[in-house]
């Protein structure tokens, strides 16, 4: 993380409170919207400024990459440039907007050029703004979250020192939701209906052929068997 790099910022004031809500909204704001919001609004500043200054939200385009019912899980290495998020799960691939980006989706597309090895670029479909001023993180950053679809195809992680991931099944995300960013446990909340703060961590998701998520308590793999799955890292080239 550089301290000059120059993000992508909106001020608070024209989006939310202090503090503002928690979560994924789905209501708060088309993807139009938005976009015209960071037209009128948006600025490029300084990132070290920025992450001592509340009343600036800096923008990330995350999306959730799924593979029918799995998700692509990740986990943060100490090699990332972000101290607060070392050793912490994800499901989110995104980064802040630079000058030259274009619009959300332009960045977005960088980002997944960026951090994953994949021979295609799938359909981005934003689905709501997400925020958690609880964590020094959050309290500086608003994310616009998109999904979008695997549909079989391989992916693999690019940057292999910074990051580890591979499709996990719903269960496997609920057995280390304790341990994941807030952004992501909030996402995973969302999108299965399983509370992120829930004392139960052997919950797991199913969800039944009408499409509904419901909730079923049972033991559920741990963290390191998931890992023992993952395919090798590849040496960099």
């Amino acid at each position: 993380m550089s301290d000059d790099e120059l993000v992508l910022v909106i001020p608070r004031s024209a989006l939310m409170a202090d503090p503002g809500w928690r979560g994924l909204r789905s209501d708060r704001m088309t993807g139009p919207d938005f976009e015209a919001l960071i037209a009128r609004a948006g600025e490029f500043r300084p990132r070290g400024e920025m992450e001592r200054d509340r009343s600036w939200k800096q923008v990330i385009p995350y999306l959730v990459l799924r593979d029918g019912s799995r998700y692509f899980l990740m986990r943060r290495t100490k090699a990332g440039g972000d101290t607060r998020l070392h050793d912490l799960w994800t499901i989110g691939v995104g980064g802040h907007l630079n000058p030259g980006d274009g619009e959300l989706a332009g960045g977005l597309r960088r980002e997944w050029r960026e951090e994953v090895d994949a021979g295609f670029e799938p359909e981005f479909a934003l689905i709501g703004l997400i925020n958690d001023d609880d964590t020094d993180v959050g309290s500086v950053h608003v994310g616009a979250v998109y999904v979008a679809e695997a549909r079989g195809r391989e992916v693999r992680i690019r940057e292999t020192e910074k990051l580890s991931g591979a499709f996990a099944e719903p269960a496997e995300v609920a057995a280390v939701v304790d341990r994941m960013e807030s952004w992501s446990a909030l996402v995973f909340e969302h999108l299965e209906g399983v509370p992120a703060d829930h004392p139960d961590r052997s919950i797991s998701v199913t969800r039944s052929r009408d499409g509904h998520s419901s909730r079923i308590a049972r033991q559920v793999p741990t963290g390191r068997d998931f890992w023992q799955r993952l395919p090798p890292r590849r040496p960099r080239r």
